[in-house]
């Protein structure tokens, strides 16, 4: 939907009369729900939903406040405005396929979000960012772990001013940090080259090929503390046979990469996206 709508996010304890609440309140302010999901976790009592609420003759700060003052009594909740552009930072190492996706999705007018830079560990892909007119910042990661901790801060002062709503990890190819992980938490989205949790760490495809496997994965998650391990966003397969060789299965796996990342990101982006422990509720 192209209109722009107030989105509402909200966790808490399931009950009798909640989405009774949650529409009463969006109609007594004047406003049109235009787009409802609810989910109920029966193993934890949790209920979920997201409201897209249409904005005409509404004002942000107003009924944000309205809501939080006569509705979210034992609420986990979240507000956000689509006029408000998501402010992104993407993270590379030398492959490109992922950030040319990207970029030019953004660049077709059909993705929300704003990029405010892409960072690299080489120069390889400077002439990508370069075309679409992007800052590129070049940040080298020496093997050591004292040069690879500093150029980690190096990377938390550009990122961090920015105050970014995502930090996109597309084929970055580095581990976190846990401090920054947690500073990070909900924002640091990664692309995973297999079918989590099956081969997780280095060289998944080259696992794959190893273990004779007839399918290949892609998986988005958050990026957490646990390597590979952060809740999943999104993920995807495609067949293969004893004929690929590992290059063959990171050829094709590029696919599955790029599209799985795509939709990850932009659900995390229109604000679908709702973590509770290790995993995820997706309105999409």
């Amino acid at each position: 939907m192209n209109r722009r709508h107030f989105v509402l996010n909200v966790i808490c304890p399931d009950r009798t009369g909640i989405v009774a609440e949650l529409s009463g309140f969006v109609s007594a302010q004047g406003g049109w729900v235009d787009e409802a999901d609810f989910f109920t976790d029966d193993a934890s009592g949790k209920f979920f939903a997201r409201l897209a609420v249409r904005t005409e003759g509404l004002e942000f700060e107003a009924f944000k406040d309205a809501f939080g003052q006569s509705v979210a009594e034992d609420m986990e909740w979240r507000m956000t405005d689509t006029a408000v552009a998501k402010k992104s930072v993407i993270l590379v190492t030398r492959e490109g396929h992922c950030l040319h996706d990207l970029l030019g999705r953004v660049r077709s007018g059909d993705y929300p979000m704003d990029v405010q830079c892409v960072i690299g560990n080489h120069e390889d892909l400077r002439p990508i960012a370069e075309a679409y007119v992007l800052p590129f910042h070049f940040v080298p990661f020496p093997k050591d772990a004292v040069g690879k901790r500093e150029a980690f801060d190096k990377v938390a002062a550009i990122v961090d001013p920015i105050e970014p709503d995502a930090i996109v990890l597309a084929k970055f190819m580095q581990i976190l940090p846990p401090d920054l992980c947690e500073k990070w938490a909900g924002r640091a989205i990664n692309i995973h080259h297999s079918f989590l949790p099956s081969f997780m760490g280095a060289r998944p495809y080259h696992q794959a090929y190893t273990r004779g496997v007839k399918q290949i994965g892609a998986t988005c998650h958050y990026a957490t503390t646990d390597l590979d391990d952060g809740p999943i966003i999104e993920q995807d397969v495609i067949r293969v046979n004893h004929k690929y060789t590992p290059d063959d299965l990171r050829r094709i796996g590029r696919d599955a990469e790029t599209l799985v990342l795509a939709r990850g990101l932009r659900w995390h982006l229109e604000d679908r996206v709702m973590v509770y422990g290790n995993r995820t509720v997706i309105f999409n």
